[in-house]
């Protein structure tokens, strides 16, 4: 999350990049899970370095290796979603209920920030920054303020769950920590939302413009 680029060929009507697998089966003789493991353990890798890992190494044609990198990545299909509503109808009922519980949780205390699809998945926005982010993989979930530094400082509290640089891992049926969101989410809203600076002078002189409108 978010991936580099979406260069694959269409999978078909359904857009489902699991009609790769088959095929990447019978030509590399191995299981998907075995290329899914080699590419989890690059852990926060970028969407090059997981191509090149199975282009240039186990030669993979470049369909099959964005199959298996976007399927790694969350994104199971190359459908565009126009809305949350339409990606949560993609995801099965069981990931759709915990990503709408996540999404609730935040925004019950942040009612301000704005749900869309950004990158094929659904993403909370605060104006034009994008906060936080959520994708379903096929034994997981993905959560992500895109903030190493947020994490870092959170490391305490995440020592149950698999986490990457910028992403976190949790279980499918999680019981949502909505603390635990919390302090992702605030520490980003305390710098883009901080008021701006201005004199009582300044501050009554403003005022009464708004009042004349």
């Amino acid at each position: 999350m978010p991936p580099s680029g979406d260069r694959g060929k269409k999978t078909g009507s359904t857009g489902d990049r699991a009609t790769h697998f088959p095929a990447i089966e019978k030509k590399h003789g191995k299981p998907v899970s075995h290329w899914l493991k080699l590419l989890a353990e690059l852990g926060d890798a970028r969407y090059p370095e997981q191509i090149a890992l199975l282009r240039e190494r186990h030669e993979f044609s470049q369909s099959h290796a964005n199959a298996l990198v976007m399927f790694a990545r969350g994104s199971t299909t190359s459908k565009r979603f126009a809305t949350p509503a339409e990606y949560f109808a993609s995801v099965g009922v069981d990931k759709a209920k915990t990503i709408r519980a996540i999404i609730a949780a935040i925004r019950k205390k942040h009612p301000h920030l704005e749900l869309v699809i950004a990158w094929n998945q659904p993403m909370l926005r605060d104006g034009e920054k994008y906060v936080f982010g959520m994708s379903a993989s096929t034994n997981h979930l993905t959560i992500a303020p895109w903030d190493a530094k947020i994490l870092k400082s959170l490391a305490p509290r995440l020592t149950s769950y698999e986490v990457n640089k910028k992403t976190v891992r949790v279980p499918i049926d999680w019981k949502v920590d909505a603390a635990l969101l919390d302090a992702m989410i605030r520490p980003q809203l305390t710098v883009t939302r901080r008021p701006a600076r201005t004199s009582s002078r300044t501050s009554n002189r403003t005022s009464s413009r708004n009042v004349v409108r």
